[in-house]
């Protein structure tokens, strides 16, 4: 499973790197955590709010911070 975090860096980017980072911790699901910085890539998805998270090519959130029990149940 590949997991990417787009954002520039602003707090609620790391913030919610973190908490995909620790959803996929308590999982039992193998993915890679990927965090975008560049803005053309994050455009490339569509996403034009950030912090945005896509799950294995699909965007699950957009513009605000996921909470940890959204994220794990995109890991199922």
């Amino acid at each position: 499973m590949e997991i990417k975090v787009l954002g520039p860096g602003c707090p609620k980017c790391q913030q919610t790197e973190k908490i995909v980072k620790e959803a996929v911790a308590e999982s039992t699901v193998s993915a890679t955590v990927e965090k975008v910085t560049d803005l053309m890539k994050i455009a490339g998805y569509g996403v034009f709010g950030t912090p945005a998270v896509v799950v294995d090519g699909q965007v699950k959130s957009v513009g605000k911070i996921p909470k940890k029990e959204d994220v794990l149940t995109w890991l199922k």
